[in-house]
């Protein structure tokens, strides 16, 4: 008897920069995956990253929608989350699909909730009951901790705490081993530099 042989989806990722690797290690991992290519500015067509070629530019999504390809935007974030929500604007607005992917070596719970474009990147943990928006980036180690909510377009850093029932707003960043103490909201398009303790609490 023939073993049967898994298909993996097509992929193409947005951003061709060190947090493409991270991504491109991760979606390997899963081995879900077949990375198609990478899109990014037009004088690197052709340059490669960790042996994935650079396909074409922003501009080249609707050709990769019509061809059946996935998407996941693997730009960073730290002080602007302008360039990954752009990218996945564009992605939405060409009725292209966002991938939602997961390390082997995370943990999400079954009762956890994620968006479309995100990724939980090796070691982290998102727990019980918590809801994690589209095109966030859960980053390695990070922990998302039981009922606590993190809004789109956000990254959990390196490391980071966000403790059970604390509310992240969209568009944030929670720096590298930084800690959301229970129960406090961060408001939208915050900077939680690396080690902060936030303790700030809804009203």
């Amino acid at each position: 008897m023939s073993e049967s042989v898994q298909v993996k989806q097509p992929l193409v990722l947005i951003g061709g920069g060190g947090h493409c690797k991270a991504c491109i290690d991760v979606i390997e991992a899963t081995g879900e995956w077949d990375i198609l290519g990478i899109l990014d500015l037009p004088e690197k067509a052709g340059e490669r990253v960790l042996g994935y070629q650079v396909i074409g530019t922003d501009s080249d999504v609707r050709k990769f929608v019509a061809e059946g390809a996935c998407f996941l935007v693997s730009i960073g974030q730290i002080r602007t989350v302008e360039p990954r929500s752009r990218a996945y604007e564009r992605v939405k607005a060409a009725n292209g699909k966002l991938a939602t992917i997961v390390s082997p070596l995370a943990y999400v719970s079954p009762s956890a909730v994620l968006g479309d474009g995100t990724i939980v990147m090796h070691r982290a943990l998102v727990n019980s009951g918590a809801e994690v928006g589209d095109n966030v980036i859960i980053n390695t180690m990070a922990l998302v901790e039981h009922d606590a909510m993190v809004g789109s377009h956000c990254h959990i850093s390196t490391a980071a705490v966000v403790n059970g029932g604390a509310k992240v707003g969209a568009a944030s960043f929670v720096g590298s081993n930084a800690v959301v103490v229970q129960g406090a909201e961060v408001p939208g398009s915050t900077f939680v530099p690396a080690g902060a303790l936030y303790r700030q609490r809804e009203a």
